[in-house]
């Protein structure tokens, strides 16, 4: 029966893995309920939970979470256990709200600190349902389940897959390049346009222009210079010589 449920949570971290890029060490949001839940049943959720995920973990609640357990005194062994884990910083520090809408709120629309949640909440179970990549954990019989995808997050999936959306690694992507180049939400280049500067003409335009050589006569071919010897010798008398002058005699 552990081989079969390694095998199923094996192959849906895989479906996190490939789909929202999650990585090692995993990041598990845990509130009070999954420790009371692990208290009831003696999971030793430090030990038990890298084994049953096959990797290092990084197991983390919220403030909201350790207020909500400090009001509800049934609840100091859970408490006991939350406390020890890291504490990540949310929104409602001066002003504490509920665990379930505390973790809510830390995964924001996309999840895109890759999050699990163990929780036995089925309030906040409903919200993590409505959410794309978000692995949900819960205790039954026992032992830690690693819930299957949701519908919400396999629809995502298909849509990336046609084209039609982008993944929330893609999209942190595109939001990272839109800041470097200054683009806003709008789609407009954000900041004052730069002036160009006045530059130096460039100094090879300002030679003076080289002045053009009368084009020299083509070499004469033989078979030119052959025509006009024949017509050289058709211009000349008979005799091979023009008419010679006499001279006067001389007194």
């Amino acid at each position: 029966m552990t081989i079969k449920r390694q095998k199923k949570a094996k192959k849906n971290i895989n479906f996190y893995k490939h789909n929202f890029s999650f990585r090692e060490p995993f990041q598990i949001l845990i509130d009070g309920t999954f420790c009371q839940a692990a208290l009831k049943n003696k999971i030793q959720i430090k030990e038990q939970m890298p084994k049953y995920l096959m990797g290092e973990v990084q197991l983390c609640t919220t403030n909201c979470a350790l207020k909500e357990l400090e009001s509800l005194k049934d609840l100091y062994g859970a408490k006991l256990i939350l406390q020890r884990y890291q504490v990540r910083n949310c929104k409602h520090f001066k002003n504490p709200v509920s665990a379930s809408e505390c973790l809510l709120s830390m995964l924001e629309v996309t999840n895109p600190h890759h999050y699990f949640v163990a929780t036995q909440d089925q309030e906040l179970t409903a919200g993590l349902n409505k959410i794309p990549g978000v692995p949900l954990m819960y205790i039954i019989s026992n032992t830690m389940v690693l819930d299957k995808p949701s519908q919400c997050s396999v629809n995502h999936v298909e849509a990336v897959a046609l084209g039609e959306m982008v993944t929330p690694a893609q999209q942190q992507s595109i939001n990272s390049l839109k800041e470097v180049q200054g683009i806003g939400q709008d789609g407009e280049r954000r900041g004052k346009k730069r002036k160009r500067k006045i530059s130096n003409p460039n100094p090879l335009s300002c030679l003076k222009k080289k002045k053009k050589q009368p084009p020299t006569q083509p070499l004469k071919t033989e078979g030119e210079k052959k025509k006009r010897n024949r017509q050289r010798k058709r211009s000349k008398p008979e005799g091979g010589e023009g008419p010679s002058l006499k001279l006067p005699p001389n007194p």
